[in-house]
């Protein structure tokens, strides 16, 4: 059977980055402290879905004036998803940039330290990187495709390699 709700890495998830940040624009970039790359497309050699995590790190406080950034960019708030403190945001007309996932979260909160940690680690260990992409490419034929339990499967996975990753960046 084929595996297709992940793919091997795609050299191309990084332009499609800097596309979708380039839509985001001047606004998006003066009122966020950083704009961050995070999730398996954003490590080289690392199996993923072929969407891009992308999250906007603002100052506390900043967020309702990003929210009507946003909004103006055609996005629409969907809340904070059952992840206090990381808000996402999806474009109203997919069609217009590649697959993306868009969060927006203050600087210091917890999910921007473990998926800054995670990515940073990955890049830095090409074993964890293979171990976890193989990981995911067996859940995807063990589950045939089915996204929850391809994403229940790996939830044991990802959490041990970001303990360690936390560990490894402490200081």
């Amino acid at each position: 059977m084929p595996v297709t709700l992940v793919e091997k890495y795609n050299p191309k998830w990084p332009a499609w980055f800097e596309e979708i940040k380039t839509y985001l624009g001047e606004k998006v970039a003066k009122a966020s402290l950083r704009i961050e790359h995070i999730g398996s497309t954003s490590i080289s050699g690392m199996t993923a879905k072929p969407i891009i995590d992308i999250i906007i790190v603002i100052k506390a406080g900043a967020f309702p004036q990003m929210k009507d950034i946003l909004e103006g960019l055609g996005y629409y708030h969907r809340g904070d998803v059952g992840q206090p403190g990381r808000e996402v945001f999806r474009l109203t007309d997919e069609s217009i940039l590649p697959i993306h996932h868009l969060y927006v979260c203050a600087e210091g909160q917890i999910d921007l330290v473990q998926e800054t940690a995670f990515r940073d680690y990955m890049r830095k260990h090409k074993n964890e990187r293979e171990r976890l992409s193989q990981h995911k490419l067996e859940l995807c034929e063990k589950f045939n495709n089915d996204r929850q339990l391809y994403m229940d499967g790996k939830d044991a996975m990802v959490k041990e390699i970001t303990k360690k990753a936390l560990e490894y960046f402490k200081d």
